[in-house]
C-alpha cells in the first residue's frame, strides 16, 4: 500500500492513510483504504460521486457540514462537488472507497435499460446455516471457541 500523507496529491491535513488500487477503468475507481489511529483524510471535494464503506474498525465521516461516528458494516455517499473527509481517534479503520466518474452515472440508465431503473430492489431473503458440531460434540482441546 502506498501512504497517501505523503503524495503530493494528498488533501492538505492527510495523515496516517494508506491506499491500493483495486480495480480502475473509465467507468469506476475501486481502493483500499488503511486509516492507522488518529488518522485522517482532509476535507476535501471531488467530481465523483464517493462510497466509502468501512470493513473493519470505526471511525467518523463528514459530508458537508454534517459529522457521524461509522463502524464496519456502514457506508457512506460522498456526493460530488460536497465537502468530505474521514478520521479516527483510538481505532484504525480500513475502508474500500467506490468513486464513480459524473459521465459513469450519467450513464447507467441508458445502459441498464428503463426496466431496470424503475424495478425497486427486493429485500435479500436467507438464514444462517445450522452448526454442524453441536456444544455436547465439541472438543476445546482442538483449540476452537465454542
Amino acid at each position: 500500500m502506498q501512504l497517501v500523507g505523503d503524495v503530493d496529491t494528498a488533501p492538505v491535513g492527510t495523515q496516517g492513510l494508506a491506499d491500493q488500487t483495486i480495480w480502475s477503468d473509465a467507468r469506476a475507481r475501486v481502493t483500499e483504504l488503511a486509516m492507522s489511529r488518529r488518522a485522517i483524510i482532509g476535507p476535501q471535494t471531488s467530481p465523483d460521486l464517493g462510497l466509502f464503506i468501512v470493513i473493519s474498525g470505526g471511525g467518523w465521516v463528514q459530508v458537508g457540514e454534517e459529522r457521524a461516528a461509522i463502524n464496519h458494516g456502514e457506508a457512506v455517499t460522498w456526493p460530488p462537488g460536497v465537502t468530505h473527509g474521514a478520521w479516527t481517534d483510538g481505532s484504525e479503520l480500513r475502508a474500500i472507497l467506490i468513486e464513480l466518474p459524473d459521465e459513469a452515472i450519467a450513464n447507467e440508465p441508458a445502459e441498464l435499460g428503463d426496466a431496470a431503473v424503475r424495478s425497486p430492489a427486493s429485500a435479500a431473503v436467507g438464514a444462517l446455516a445450522a452448526p454442524s458440531v453441536q456444544p455436547d460434540e465439541h472438543d476445546e482441546s482442538e483449540g476452537e471457541p465454542w
